[in-house]
């Protein structure tokens, strides 16, 4: 599973550098690290905030976070971070 989140998240945050959102670099084997500092933190990313402007918060770390595949790599809080963040922002899930 952590090696599909790893995966998962470095060809969304292509996808995104395509679009022109910058992100800092993440290197693969503290992705998981990274991802959970950056939900138990209550600030929106740059990344973030340029994803929800182009209406592609589905490239985002949040959408990843309570995407069924991977939830089991974060914690209760976590993703309920990620959902909150999603929803103030007016994501639409499919």
């Amino acid at each position: 599973m952590q090696a599909q989140f790893i995966a998962a998240w470095a060809k969304a945050r292509q996808q995104a550098l395509e679009l022109g959102v910058r992100m800092r670099p993440v290197e693969p084997e503290q992705a998981t690290t990274t991802a959970r500092r950056i939900l138990d933190g209550r600030r929106l990313s740059d990344g973030f905030s340029a994803l929800a402007e182009q209406g592609r918060l589905d490239l985002s770390l949040e959408a990843l976070a309570v995407d069924r595949r991977f939830t089991g790599l974060f914690t209760d809080d976590q993703a309920n971070e990620a959902l909150t963040r999603l929803l103030e922002a007016g994501y639409r899930f499919n």
